[in-house]
């Protein structure tokens, strides 16, 4: 998980918890930007969701696209 170790050792953070109205909810943010937000899918592991997390945060990274699972979610 190289980008949630790098963005962390920049100042950066992550969170793991609930979220209203998602039981599980995964976000990623630097000093000024949050990066991704992921809900956490039904099933999905706690490894298999910062997995994606990381890779949600390469995407920021690469190519400017930030994940918005939580805003764009159906509940």
């Amino acid at each position: 998980m190289e980008h949630i170790e790098a963005l962390i050792a920049d100042g950066g953070e992550i969170t793991v918890g609930a979220r209203w109205p998602h039981k599980c909810v995964a976000t990623a943010a630097d000093q000024s930007n949050t990066l991704a937000m992921l809900v956490r899918r039904d099933g999905e592991t706690l490894p298999a969701l910062l997995r994606r997390l990381d890779q949600a945060i390469a995407k920021v990274y690469d190519d400017d696209g930030f994940t918005d699972e939580v805003n764009s979610a159906r509940t």
